[in-house]
């Protein structure tokens, strides 16, 4: 429309790209000037070649004034990639990205099944070591920690030259629980990152 104005205001109207190309005067109400101005003859070219003049003004005549700048941007889309590929058009396109989404979403899939047996391995190493820690902190377990060591203190002499090994302390499990928990923290958090720049690189 501002083509079109401007068009009026000098007085003299100069040919939009579809009147120079299909070589007829230019009037003031011309249908293609809002859409296909003269300083890009190319845009016009590609639409009449695949679509046809005549297809793309009775197209125009029929939409309402608001809807003819996207109608336009689309035939154009369509011409241009036609021209590209004259077998498959926009189809190859919309193909291709097809392909990379399903590419993409079989990488996503992977990624969360690792992602949850990884889960899965850490919460069975938390339920191992709370286990043993229950059993230290129990009266029969520290009778059995007890009756071991001492089975062993007497059997060596002295405690420091025992040779068998000793039972990790409650304070020491409690500490490796607290190192895999902090380790899982970490993993989820870091999984949760990389998941993110994935999901933002589709």
């Amino acid at each position: 429309m501002k083509e079109v104005m401007g068009r009026k205001l000098q007085g003299t109207v100069s040919p939009c790209a579809a009147c120079k190309l299909l070589r007829r005067r230019c009037t003031q109400d011309c249908l293609f000037a809002p859409y296909f101005p003269a300083d890009e003859p190319l845009k016009f070219a590609n639409v009449h070649k695949v679509f046809g003049a005549s297809n793309v003004n009775k197209l125009l005549q029929e939409l309402p004034v608001q809807h003819r700048s996207d109608a336009v941007s689309s035939m154009v889309y369509e011409a241009n990639a036609r021209v590209r590929d004259p077998v498959y058009g926009c189809v190859g396109a919309i193909s291709s990205l097809q392909h990379q989404v399903d590419a993409l979403q079989a990488q996503l899939a992977l990624a969360q099944a690792e992602m949850f047996h990884m889960r899965a391995r850490h919460a069975a190493q938390l339920a191992h070591l709370g286990a043993q820690c229950n059993n230290l902190q129990s009266p029969i377990g520290r009778s059995a920690a007890t009756t071991t060591t001492t089975a062993n203190t007497a059997s060596s002499g002295s405690p420091s030259a025992s040779t068998a090994p000793m039972s990790p302390t409650s304070s020491e499990l409690i500490m490796e629980m607290q190192h895999h928990a902090r380790s899982f923290f970490a993993l989820d958090m870091a999984d949760q990152a990389n998941m993110g720049q994935l999901m933002w690189s589709c």
